[in-house]
């Protein structure tokens, strides 16, 4: 049996809590300096949620190992 594999791309967007899934927003990795102070102060905390239910098993399907 071959080893189970972690989709990078994925395992780079979501983080797995208590809860379930977390995904980030976007943007907010690197080139902040040319940005608007608006743009970055409305992706900062409120820019994560959890996942829908309903995608959940697709995710975990991309990171087996979490």
């Amino acid at each position: 049996m071959p080893k189970l594999k972690t989709n990078r791309a994925a395992a780079k967007r979501f983080r797995k809590t208590a809860k379930g899934f977390k995904s980030y927003s976007s943007g907010r990795r690197h080139n902040l300096g040319h940005k608007p102070r608006k743009t970055k102060r409305k992706l900062r905390s409120g820019g994560s949620s959890l996942i829908h239910k309903s995608d959940v098993a697709r995710v975990q399907q991309l990171l087996p190992n979490c």
